[in-house]
Protein backbone atom coordinates (compact mmCIF):
# COMPACT_ATOMS: atom_id res chain seq x y z
CA UNK A 1 0.00 0.00 0.00
CA UNK A 2 1.36 3.28 -0.80
CA UNK A 3 1.43 6.24 1.56
CA UNK A 4 -1.05 9.05 1.32
CA UNK A 5 -1.14 12.75 1.81
CA UNK A 6 -3.70 14.73 3.62
CA UNK A 7 -5.66 17.73 2.19
CA UNK A 8 -7.71 19.53 4.38
CA UNK A 9 -10.36 22.68 2.86
CA UNK A 10 -11.03 24.43 5.85
CA UNK A 11 -13.85 26.19 7.34
CA UNK A 12 -15.65 26.54 3.55
CA UNK A 13 -18.32 28.97 4.18
CA UNK A 14 -21.79 28.65 2.30
CA UNK A 15 -25.49 30.01 2.29
CA UNK A 16 -27.70 27.43 1.41
CA UNK A 17 -31.65 26.39 2.50
CA UNK A 18 -30.77 23.65 4.96
CA UNK A 19 -33.33 22.03 7.12
CA UNK A 20 -36.92 20.71 7.39
CA UNK A 21 -38.84 23.53 9.45
CA UNK A 22 -40.07 25.99 7.34
CA UNK A 23 -38.45 28.97 7.71
CA UNK A 24 -35.19 27.25 6.97
CA UNK A 25 -36.36 26.07 3.32
CA UNK A 26 -37.56 29.69 2.78
CA UNK A 27 -33.94 31.51 4.19
CA UNK A 28 -30.49 30.77 3.07
CA UNK A 29 -28.57 30.10 6.38
CA UNK A 30 -24.62 29.87 7.28
CA UNK A 31 -22.90 26.38 7.16
CA UNK A 32 -18.95 25.99 8.06
CA UNK A 33 -17.59 23.24 6.33
CA UNK A 34 -14.69 21.03 6.66
CA UNK A 35 -13.17 18.50 4.15
CA UNK A 36 -10.50 16.44 4.49
CA UNK A 37 -9.07 13.70 2.03
CA UNK A 38 -6.22 11.06 1.96
CA UNK A 39 -4.81 10.64 -1.63
CA UNK A 40 -2.53 8.72 -2.82
CA UNK A 41 1.33 10.12 -2.37
CA UNK A 42 1.85 10.23 -6.06
CA UNK A 43 -1.02 12.20 -7.17
CA UNK A 44 -1.85 15.79 -6.84
CA UNK A 45 -5.01 16.67 -5.61
CA UNK A 46 -6.08 20.44 -7.45
CA UNK A 47 -8.07 21.89 -4.63
CA UNK A 48 -10.17 23.65 -6.59
CA UNK A 49 -11.85 20.62 -7.45
CA UNK A 50 -12.46 19.65 -4.13
CA UNK A 51 -13.79 22.93 -3.93
CA UNK A 52 -15.86 22.68 -6.66
CA UNK A 53 -16.84 19.10 -5.36
CA UNK A 54 -18.63 20.66 -2.17
CA UNK A 55 -19.83 23.59 -3.82
CA UNK A 56 -21.66 21.30 -6.33
CA UNK A 57 -23.65 19.82 -3.66
CA UNK A 58 -24.21 22.66 -1.51
CA UNK A 59 -25.49 24.54 -4.41
CA UNK A 60 -28.10 21.62 -5.06
CA UNK A 61 -30.35 23.34 -2.69
CA UNK A 62 -32.84 22.81 -0.52
CA UNK A 63 -31.20 20.25 1.65
CA UNK A 64 -32.92 18.88 4.64
CA UNK A 65 -30.72 17.32 6.78
CA UNK A 66 -26.49 17.52 7.42
CA UNK A 67 -26.11 14.04 7.06
CA UNK A 68 -27.50 14.17 4.07
CA UNK A 69 -25.19 17.06 2.69
CA UNK A 70 -22.07 15.25 4.39
CA UNK A 71 -22.98 11.80 2.67
CA UNK A 72 -23.30 13.83 -0.65
CA UNK A 73 -19.72 15.56 -0.45
CA UNK A 74 -18.35 12.65 0.66
CA UNK A 75 -19.09 10.45 -2.79
CA UNK A 76 -18.19 13.58 -4.68
CA UNK A 77 -15.06 13.66 -3.18
CA UNK A 78 -14.19 9.48 -3.70
CA UNK A 79 -15.15 10.52 -7.24
CA UNK A 80 -11.92 12.31 -7.33
CA UNK A 81 -8.98 10.63 -8.36
CA UNK A 82 -6.39 8.92 -5.96
CA UNK A 83 -8.58 9.89 -2.96
CA UNK A 84 -8.68 7.23 -0.83
CA UNK A 85 -10.27 8.41 2.35
CA UNK A 86 -12.96 11.59 3.53
CA UNK A 87 -14.01 12.92 6.16
CA UNK A 88 -16.62 15.82 6.11
CA UNK A 89 -17.64 18.10 9.46
CA UNK A 90 -20.33 20.31 8.90
CA UNK A 91 -21.69 22.75 11.28
CA UNK A 92 -24.72 25.08 10.64
CA UNK A 93 -24.48 27.68 13.61
CA UNK A 94 -28.45 29.03 13.47
CA UNK A 95 -30.10 26.18 14.82
CA UNK A 96 -33.63 27.36 16.93
CA UNK A 97 -33.56 24.98 20.04
CA UNK A 98 -35.39 25.74 23.59
CA UNK A 99 -31.95 26.48 25.10
CA UNK A 100 -28.31 28.45 24.64
CA UNK A 101 -26.74 26.83 21.23
CA UNK A 102 -23.35 27.42 19.62
CA UNK A 103 -24.66 25.59 16.30
CA UNK A 104 -25.30 22.19 15.22
CA UNK A 105 -22.51 19.63 13.88
CA UNK A 106 -22.05 16.50 11.60
CA UNK A 107 -19.33 14.31 11.03
CA UNK A 108 -18.87 11.75 8.82
CA UNK A 109 -15.84 9.35 7.35
CA UNK A 110 -15.69 7.49 4.26
CA UNK A 111 -13.09 5.10 2.44
CA UNK A 112 -13.36 4.30 -0.78
CA UNK A 113 -13.89 0.66 -0.44
CA UNK A 114 -17.31 1.08 1.40
CA UNK A 115 -17.90 3.62 -0.86
CA UNK A 116 -17.75 0.86 -3.95
CA UNK A 117 -19.31 -1.57 -2.13
CA UNK A 118 -22.30 0.38 -1.38
CA UNK A 119 -22.82 1.80 -5.09
CA UNK A 120 -25.95 -0.41 -6.99
CA UNK A 121 -24.32 -2.40 -9.94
Amino acid sequence: MSDCVKVTLREMRFHARVGILPHERELPQPLSIDTTVLVDSEILLDYRKLYDAVSAVIADEPLDYLETIASRIAGAALQLAGVRQVHVLIRKPHVMLPGPLAGAEVELVRNRADHLESRPE
